[in-house]
């Protein structure tokens, strides 16, 4: 999962800092979702007839994504990578290709720093935790990484947001929303954006976040240069379908608002143990939870689906991410509500959904066919590293 947000264009906050990425905006027009070569879906639909309702995502879009990037990036570059001899990544069969440094060797604007600025601070401020460790603070802590993380950013922000793998209320919607918000991964727009950029060009050199510029790379350090997004995939226009709601547009208007009012509430009703266990301790750990999807679930496990990319089924990522981990799935069926598609492999966010679905709440639900599996399936036996 990718993370990012916009500055807020309230100007009572023009001086603050957003957490994650920045992609600078040069109008607020709302354009086409390109997926891939074999289908454009647009969220807008002012400019399409296309529905989502009936062809949501294309079942390979890393497939079309890297031979669109290829195509635009030449494939002298690619000759030229041929001929070197690319370090690979511990245990992993991944190779570095594009070594790239965040922290040395460019400018830092003002965006860069208030990230690395907050993410630190988060960090630090958990160096408390076990001189302020009671009951009722880790509790708070383990409510909050369900509230936010699960509902938040797993169930909201990526499989109903950012691949509409089925329909809720909309009051239901705004609210699982808003439990992402308090992630401090971003907001809706935003993140989606990026998660969308992903898949459209999944490892090729216009990924946001991908391994083979390097492990932390894909993990943390891609956060702190708030213009590579720009320069990578251009006018964040694949979104056009959260753009037209004003809730979503409030919510990147007064993203930081809303976590660090948590916050306060969290000192006022416990004090500090609360401000440690209930915002830095939680915090940190959906952070590195989300990041090891995008860093260790491109490196390390197995490719159950030929996905012609990266993407691996991690069980322990899986654990953690509320089933977020069987990665390579999710890269073969972008559509699905279910990631975890074998009996074994446990997937809490699908539960979820699947109980909302029992309940009337969540409608629409995709899930892969037989037919589709078996065009993703691989002609000899699962790939392992």
């Amino acid at each position: 999962m990718a993370l990012i947000t916009t500055q807020p264009k309230n100007p009572i906050f023009h001086r603050c800092t957003t957490l994650h990425r920045s992609i600078p905006r040069r109008d607020n027009s709302t354009t086409v979702l390109g997926l891939g070569s074999i289908k454009n879906f647009n969220f807008n639909q002012k400019q399409s007839k296309i529905s989502l309702k009936n062809n949501p995502f294309t079942y390979n879009l890393a497939v079309t994504a890297k031979a669109t990037a290829n195509a635009a990036f030449g494939e002298g570059l690619e000759a030229e990578e041929g001929s070197l001899k690319h370090r690979r990544i511990l245990l992993s069969e991944v190779e570095v290709k594009r070594e790239r440094s965040v922290f040395f060797g460019r400018k830092w604007n003002t965006l860069d720093v208030g990230t690395a600025g907050i993410v630190l601070v988060m960090h630090v401020l958990c160096l408390f935790a076990p001189f302020h460790l009671n009951w009722p603070a880790f509790w708070v802590a383990v409510a909050l990484y369900v509230v936010t993380g699960l509902f938040g950013i797993t169930l909201s922000f990526h499989r109903n947001l950012s691949h509409r793998s089925f329909k809720l209320p909309k009051w239901l919607e705004y609210f699982f929303a808003y439990c992402g918000v308090l992630a401090l991964q971003g907001n809706p727009i935003d993140w989606v954006s990026t998660h969308r950029y992903h898949h459209q060009f999944c490892d090729s050199e216009r990924d946001p976040h991908s391994p083979t510029e390097g492990f932390w790379f894909s993990h943390m350090s891609w956060l702190f240069d708030t213009n590579s997004i720009i320069e990578r995939c251009g006018e964040p226009n694949n979104v056009g379908d959260l753009e037209k709601q004003p809730f979503y547009r409030f919510l990147r208007s007064t993203y930081l608002v809303h976590p660090f009012a948590l916050g306060a509430l969290l000192y006022a009703a416990g004090g500090f143990p609360f401000l440690v266990w209930g915002m830095g301790v939680r915090i940190v750990w959906v952070y590195h939870i989300t990041w090891f999807v995008n860093s260790a679930c491109h490196v390390w496990g197995n490719q159950a689906w030929n996905t012609r990319d990266l993407s691996r089924n991690n069980w322990w990522v899986a654990l953690l991410a509320f089933g977020e981990g069987w990665h390579n799935n999710h890269h073969a069926f972008e559509y699905s509500a279910r990631h975890g598609l074998e009996w074994w492999q446990l997937d809490m966010t699908w539960y979820v959904v699947r109980f909302l679905q029992a309940v009337g709440l969540a409608t629409e639900v995709k899930l892969p066919t037989e037919s589709q599996k078996q065009r993703m399936a691989f002609n000899s036996d699962t790939i392992t590293t």
